[in-house]
């Protein structure tokens, strides 16, 4: 029989994932010799048989990876046979252009969990059990190849039985780098906020009666720290908010498993499905009534943001106690996520009464992903552990690497190399000095492990944003502005790998236009090198600018002003008669200029304007409250609208709200209640967006696919019932893996910016 040799290149995420001990025994199954490595892009198999067997093992390669590998690319060539000699597992090696391989970090898998909980297993209650199904990735990777010696584990040496298990390709630990157990590895601690150790013998025991007592504990977890405490305790709730600095926003609650979930949530097979998936995300889902979680937990909000233990620790943790714990990031308000010991007491431990600590350093921080499901399919709006470093597809090659900072508010930032995009993990808001640094140091690391060294950066058109001024400071790049709204549409582009131009439906709240003011109801056909504004919606004064997103009682002010010509009945609204005249009166001065009233356009504002107004609500908390809020008293079953008018005398059509505002002022003044009129001001949204489409496809010779894109399409009754609006139209197209509000917006501006650095727009 004669034999032939194959070199076989295999990029996508296929390291750390156990895909060379599989490549192993499937080779050996197939009666091949060779070897396989990881080397800088990937993995390399050198397999050598009869071209029956080789056919036979490529085959397999494709059909049936291991379940946590993702193959984006596999290619061969011929090379010459060698001689039988058996197959091995070679050294990694490093040569070549880079691609990160780096997997997501994965959840406990179900043998690993049997392990944990069985008496007779020598990693019994081990909080850092692991195999290559499970466990620390990205966050504990310091380079690539992905390699024990490359990664935080390095400090810990193998005992012989695990020394054992990584050697023995046939083993579930075989090549598993954070292999470990009780006598060699990480160490788990309870420790006070002073740092002194609680308890070395049962730190999770220990930690688990002080959460049923209503106390807050610091919990280190994959990437990074969360804060902790009994999701059924209103006054433990209360006590956290108060510490972190978190008056209203909703905390995330993880529980045991879901059944757990079941008595707290109704939740539909697809949402069962998100639980349950590789990324464990935070999944947000509708509320039980009745159900044990405190209220305090999503004030004023029916929907609860769920998720299902991924590390041995929290399943631990969560058998302890026995009840759904409140798990947020551990930070204060504003700040970047707690990774280190020594960070934690500093930081962590005036806000916790005991911290549980271990030894295994987090070398990238990453926080929880969150996802929710929008018209039967899932949508990621925050992506970070889990999904982050899994490349998306670029529709089109990169020609020069680029860099996309980002914006300014939920920031993420993206490399964009060769024919993938590597949108890295949620930063936040960049707001304070440790935010922006934070920003930096992922910016640096993810560029060493990609091996990119960008030539290219991409940023926001506005000018103060401090993802702008970073970009500017990268001197050895060219730079690219962006404008805010076609880096959204960009983004959906990419996702969906659309070559031609779309019809972008833009709504977000703010967004920086090209004619320096604020826009965020915008129409655009656009395609990656460029975009035309086609429409757009009647602008509403700002006063005090960013003060009037927070109090949003002035943007209500504002749309009654000008719906009214100055003459609005505000005292049918008890809000205003809690604001004393004076300050009125010099609110509406403030309106009257544009030096410290600029006019937005964001549909982001009418929702904050309409809620503020007919929910009473004169404050938002933080961003979005007052719109979800709005969005969640909505009668589904009301299908009425109020009327509006499509401007189409000045430059652009723009859509004119005033009527629907007088409309919906009269229902109220009739009695009408908030859960009417804001279903009639989500259809009025909804039809007159289909009004506007119209409008703008009216130029475009053809009719292109229709994305709806930017912040507002979180909103999953907006988003579903344009859907159903629109289905019969057009091609509608919704964002998935990459978040359709700024948590995507990176993305978006790397499509751009490839395009015209590489003189495919302008």
């Amino acid at each position: 029989m004669s034999l032939s040799g194959r070199r076989i290149e295999v990029r996508g995420v296929v390291q750390g994932v156990g895909f060379r001990p599989w490549v192993y025994r499937l080779a050996r199954r197939n009666g091949l010799s060779g070897r396989v490595s990881n080397d800088s892009r990937g993995v390399t198999i050198e397999a050598f048989g009869s071209d029956r067997e080789l056919d036979a093992f490529l085959d397999s390669l494709v059909v049936s990876p291991p379940p946590s590998a993702r193959i984006r690319e596999l290619e061969w060539r011929r090379i010459a046979s060698e001689p039988p000699s058996g197959f091995t597992i070679a050294e990694s090696s490093e040569d070549g252009a880079r691609r990160v391989s780096i997997p997501p970090d994965l959840p406990t898998c179900e043998d690993c969990l049997t392990e944990l909980l069985d008496p007779q297993n020598r990693r019994y209650r081990y909080p850092f059990i692991n195999c290559t199904n499970c466990g620390p990735r990205f966050t504990i990777a310091r380079e690539v190849p992905y390699d024990r010696a490359a990664t935080t584990m390095a400090a810990f040496t193998m005992c012989p039985s695990c020394q054992a298990e990584y050697d023995d390709p046939n083993d579930r630990r075989f090549h598993a780098e954070p292999n470990a157990c009780a006598l060699c590895g990480p160490r788990l601690t309870a420790v006070d906020p002073r740092g002194e150790s609680l308890s070395w013998e049962e730190p999770i025991r220990h930690a688990a009666r002080a959460l049923e007592a209503g106390l807050t504990v610091a919990v280190k977890g994959i990437g990074g720290f969360h804060l902790a405490c009994d999701a059924t305790s209103p006054l433990a709730v209360q006590r956290l908010r108060a510490r972190k600095k978190r008056d209203e926003k909703p905390f995330a609650v993880m529980v045991r498993d879901l059944d757990a979930a079941r008595r707290i949530a109704l939740l539909s097979p697809g949402e069962e499905t998100l639980l349950t998936a590789s990324e464990r995300p935070i999944v947000i889902v509708a509320r039980r009534n009745g159900c044990p979680v405190a209220g305090e937990v999503a004030p004023g909000n029916p929907w609860i943001g769920l998720l299902l233990p991924y590390t041995p620790l929290h399943h631990l943790l969560l058998l302890e106690t026995e009840r759904p714990l409140v798990m947020t990031s551990g930070n204060l308000s504003g700040e970047p996520i707690v990774t280190s010991n020594a960070g934690a007491l500093e930081r962590l431990g005036p806000l916790a009464d005991a911290l549980l600590v271990h030894d295994r350093e987090i070398e990238s921080p990453c926080d929880d992903s969150v996802v929710r499901l929008v018209a039967g399919r899932p949508t990621v709006f925050r992506r970070s552990r889990g999904y982050v470093p899994r490349a998306v597809p670029a529709p089109r090659p990169f020609g020069r690497p680029v860099l996309a900072c980002g914006g300014h508010l939920k920031n993420t930032f993206c490399l964009g190399a060769g024919d993938a995009l590597f949108l890295g993990p949620h930063i936040g808001d960049l707001d304070n000095l440790d935010t922006l640094e934070a920003f930096e140091e992922a910016v640096d690391r993810l560029e060493r492990f990609a091996g990119i060294r960008p030539e290219v950066v991409a940023h926001d058109l506005h000018p103060q944003y401090a993802s702008t001024l970073y970009a500017r400071g990268r001197t050895e790049c060219t730079p690219v502005a962006v404008q805010h709204h076609h880096a959204h549409a960009a983004s959906a582009i990419a996702e969906h790998r659309i070559t031609g131009p779309v019809l972008a439906v833009a709504y977000d709240g703010t967004g920086y236009g090209t004619d320096g003011t604020a826009w965020g109801g915008e129409i655009l056909l656009a395609e990656a090198g460029g975009f035309e504004r086609l429409a757009t919606w009647r602008p509403i004064a700002l006063p005090g600018g960013e003060a009037a997103i927070k109090e949003v009682w002035r943007i209500a002010l504002s749309l009654l002003d000008d719906a009214y010509g100055g003459d609005p009945p505000l005292e049918s609204f008890p809000m205003f008669a809690r604001v004393a005249s004076e300050r009125l009166s010099a609110v509406r001065k403030i309106g009257a200029s544009r030096d410290t009233a600029p006019l937005a356009r964001g549909v982001g504002r009418y929702f904050d304007a309409f809620g503020a107004l007919f929910l009473d609500r004169p404050e938002s908390r933080f961003e979005g409250q007052v719109a979800l809020e709005w969005n969640a008293v909505a009668n589904p079953s009301e299908s009425d609208a109020f009327p509006f008018t499509v401007d189409r005398d000045g430059a652009l059509p723009t859509l004119d709200l005033r009527a629907s505002v007088r409309a919906a002022v009269a229902a109220f003044c009739s009695g009408a209640g908030p859960s009417l009129i804001s279903a009639r001001f989500h259809n009025t949204v909804v039809r007159a967006t289909e009004e506007l489409l119209r409008v703008a496809a009216e130029g475009p010779a053809r009719t292109p696919p229709v994305v709806l894109t930017g912040g507002c399409f979180q909103n999953a009754l907006l988003t579903e019932s344009l859907l159903r609006s629109l289905g019969g139209t057009f091609r509608v197209l919704l964002h998935g893996e990459v978040p359709p509000g700024d948590g995507g917006l990176a993305l978006g501006q790397a499509i751009v910016a490839n395009a015209v650095s590489t003189g495919g727009g302008t």
